[in-house]
């Protein structure tokens, strides 16, 4: 299977619609983009059919209307999302742009817990340790 293309904003957020219902019917999609974004139907349309398109959701017809499903989970979009943000980032940028993240993120005791270590196992050995 072939990678999905990057998402656009919009894009992102009809994602987050279909991925918390984990299937669902256009009208569904709809409901909730109005409500949340005041989007019109035949925008939610266009975003459906080019999420389609690039590989980001799958979809079933049933009678006249079809259901919608992620083709992936949100985290591995998130993660190839990310892979796209670490491959851009110049030289000496990686550091200060994890730290932005990680204050910008709203993380539990256990995430955090489980960035210590990661970031324990990653450093550096000190003199001390020679």
């Amino acid at each position: 299977m072939s990678k999905p293309q990057p998402l656009s904003e919009a894009e992102w957020k009809v994602m987050k619609i279909v991925w918390e219902r984990k299937s669902c019917a256009a009208r569904d999609v709809y409901q909730t983009a109005a409500e949340t974004e005041g989007w019109a139907p035949s925008t939610v349309k266009t975003l459906l059919r080019r999420l389609v398109e690039k590989g980001h959701l799958k979809t079933t017809q049933v009678g006249n209307s079809f259901l919608y499903r992620p083709a992936r989970p949100a985290l591995k979009s998130l993660f190839s999302a990310a892979d796209s943000l670490l491959d851009n980032a110049l030289d000496g940028t990686v550091g200060p742009l994890l730290a932005y993240m990680a204050k910008k993120s709203s993380m539990t005791a256990e995430e955090l817990a489980e960035l210590r270590e990661l970031l324990d196992q990653m450093a550096p050995p000190s003199e001390d340790d020679a």
